[in-house]
């Protein structure tokens, strides 16, 4: 066990040590190449800063505003009879938008109902098996400036639900 942490404490260095390296015997000015594509990233995330802030002060307003609690009273008698507790119907609509406000709900889940509990398995599980769609998306798209997105949009929230549901009946599985 001991051997794997210092392996890992030297890999990134030998890593980077390798590039510099192959860029060197392959003939390219590796300096002026880095320093091309930090600028090229700088301007991507000048480009992508005000997607992210929109959706940040957009998941902000609705937890302020009570909109996830009256999602939760609204829909928490069908998603009992799933098996979802109704303190996690925010942290799947927050999911969607943001994993950092996301993490946020889930030390509230940990805080009422402990990590052991049912709603602490499930929480975790699902944060692993769901994903930031709509983040995903505008950054993601964005970022490549792809404008037809086609069923990218059905597929991602698919895909959620499917995650959802097997968050459920692994959480069950394990408790």
């Amino acid at each position: 066990m001991n051997a794997l942490a210092h392996l890992s404490d030297i890999i990134i260095p030998i890593l980077i040590f390798f590039i510099v390296g192959y860029g060197f015997v392959s003939g390219v000015k590796v300096y002026e190449t880095f320093l091309k594509g930090a600028k090229e990233g700088l301007k991507i995330v000048v480009d992508i800063v005000p997607t992210l802030i929109g959706l940040l002060v957009a998941v902000g307003m609705l937890r302020a505003s009570g909109f996830f609690e009256m999602l939760g009273t609204v829909l928490g008698p069908a998603a009992a009879a799933v098996g979802l507790p109704v303190q996690l119907m925010p942290l799947l609509v927050v999911k969607l938008f943001s994993s950092s406000a996301s993490t946020g709900l889930v030390l509230d889940v940990f805080r009422t109902s402990g990590p052991d509990s049912y709603a602490g398995m499930l929480t975790s599980i699902l944060m692993s098996c769901t994903e930031t769609v709509f983040y995903t998306m505008s950054v993601y798209f964005l970022a490549a400036k792809v404008t037809k997105t086609r069923f990218t949009l059905a597929g991602a929230l698919l895909a959620t639900l499917a995650g959802t549901v097997m968050s459920v009946v692994l959480a069950r599985w394990m408790v």
